[in-house]
């Protein structure tokens, strides 16, 4: 493994940061702000350090799928440092500690924040803010292979490096244009979000900011009161609708477009994920109505948009939630385990997975019953080998391992059970609100520092999905 060849690509990764720091400092500029300096200062840095490697390293004929990891995994981390930056610089409640946990849970479309107070933010770190969702959530991995040459596959090692097996299974091209997919699909998501959210009443910059968050499912808003500030209907059902088809494998979303024959609406699996969210939003809303929480149109309003935003990572709020039943809650925190589906912009377990292992389960006790029979696991009639069946079940198991020993550290912190549960399980599958003091209405920011930075070190473990990290780990150990 040559580092030479990572450092030089992750000088890419820095510049691409840094056009959306410049432009942030732009704005910042144009209205006079405080934020200018911090965020000009953080776009010299990023694009002096992104530049030297060009400059000094020459492009490699080849990059090895160790490279490729590399590149990922610290891309990521030098990404999430990099973002840290201007809000440490900015001050005001950014400590280090909240600095580095407020980046963190922008890159990796996370959506948590330790901020009381949002709107005191200028806008050009607002819309920095905004921006790490942007950049995070398609990956900016993904974005910097679409300026690579593809010399001896080299946007292969890198892009399969990034992106989990089960997310190639409904594309049928090569890298390249796999690229050129999900990116056109995400800007336009973007686009025509911005484009409604204005004419429903949103100012310009906040229809983009969360345009941005929407379709990245990452969750930052404007707004101290999220989407509850608004109090409009029509706002929350083109939300709630980007969200959900943000979770949609991007692969589906542009098959559908142009009107081929495997598309959303011929997905059984899709249609199985759509189904899952709408029972969910329906016990919810019965169970809201029965205790008389609200009237059964308040509770089917609000029970739609937590049980959506959710289920897709996204993390938006309209109603606080801790006081809501304890079956609405048991089920929210389901939600927040599952999540979208693989291929999407969405955070977790994935649905797909969740979808195999009740299918291998299935398979499973068939077997039990006729040892000697055949049988065999299908998505979307696709078979599914046994390998990739043994891989669903090994990162379930990691992934359950994973936030029940961070929540466990969480209570020797003395926080308490529900708000260490639900905040390791909301920050590895990138959801953002838990419950208990860490709610869809409420913050991080009381958390211990020692608190902020495991938890950081969670949604990275989340947004790498976890195994990358352990191969990662084990490569950097061999080389020692």
């Amino acid at each position: 493994m040559k580092a030479k060849i990572i450092i030089k690509y992750l000088g890419f990764v820095l510049l691409f940061n840094a056009i959306f720091l410049f432009i942030s400092a732009g704005i910042s500029l144009y209205l006079h702000e405080t934020s200018y300096v911090p965020l000009l200062f953080s776009a010299f840095m990023c694009t002096i350090l992104g530049t030297l490697p060009q400059i000094f390293v020459e492009t490699p004929d080849e990059v090895s799928f160790h490279e490729g990891l590399s590149i990922s995994v610290l891309g990521w981390i030098i990404t999430c440092l990099i973002g840290t930056i201007p809000y440490f610089l900015w001050g005001g409640e950014f400590s280090f500690a909240n600095a580095v946990f407020e980046s963190v849970s922008g890159f990796t479309t996370t959506g948590s924040t330790i901020l009381n107070d949002i709107e005191v933010l200028p806008k050009g770190l607002l819309f920095w803010r905004a921006s790490t969702h942007f950049i995070g959530g398609v990956g900016i991995i993904l974005f910097v292979l679409l300026i690579l040459p593809d010399k001896r596959g080299i946007q292969s090692s890198i892009y399969h490096s990034e992106v989990s097996g089960l997310s190639m299974m409904n594309f049928k091209t090569k890298t390249k244009e796999i690229g050129n997919i999900i990116v056109i699909v995400y800007c336009s998501l973007v686009l025509l979000e911005t484009v409604l959210l204005k004419l429903l009443g949103m100012e310009w910059f906040d229809a983009i900011c969360h345009s941005f968050a929407t379709v990245a499912t990452g969750g930052f808003s404007t707004k101290n009161l999220s989407i509850a500030y608004y109090n409009n209907i029509w706002i929350e059902i083109t939300i709630m609708f980007f969200m959900l088809v943000s979770s949609i494998h991007f692969g589906l979303i542009y098959a559908t477009i142009l009107g081929k024959k495997f598309n959303i609406f011929t997905s059984k699996i899709t249609r199985t994920y759509i189904i899952a969210i709408f029972i969910g939003i329906l016990l919810v809303a019965l169970q809201l109505t029965h205790e008389h929480v609200y009237d059964f149109n308040n509770s089917l309003r609000y029970a739609s948009f937590q049980v959506i935003t959710l289920a897709t990572t996204t993390g938006f709020a309209t109603a606080d939630t801790p006081n809501w039943p304890i079956f609405s809650i048991l089920i929210l925190i389901y939600y927040t385990i599952q999540c979208g589906m693989v291929g999407s912009t969405s955070g977790g377990l994935k649905f797909d997975r969740v979808y195999l292992f009740f299918q291998s389960l299935i398979k499973q006790l068939k077997l039990a019953k006729h040892p000697n029979g055949v049988y065999a696991v299908k998505v979307d009639e696709i078979t599914i080998s046994n390998e990739v069946e043994l891989q669903t079940v090994v990162f379930i198991l990691l992934y359950i391992l994973t936030f029940s020993v961070v929540a466990l550290l969480l209570t020797a912190m003395n926080i308490d059970g529900i708000t260490s549960f639900s905040a390791s399980i909301a920050t590895i599958g990138n959801v953002g609100p838990g419950f208990g003091g860490v709610s869809s209405l409420g913050n991080y920011a009381g958390l211990p520092d020692t608190a902020k930075y495991l938890l950081s070190i969670n949604m990275l473990l989340g947004r790498l999905e976890i195994v990358n990290v352990i191969v990662f780990l084990t490569i950097i150990t061999r080389r020692k």
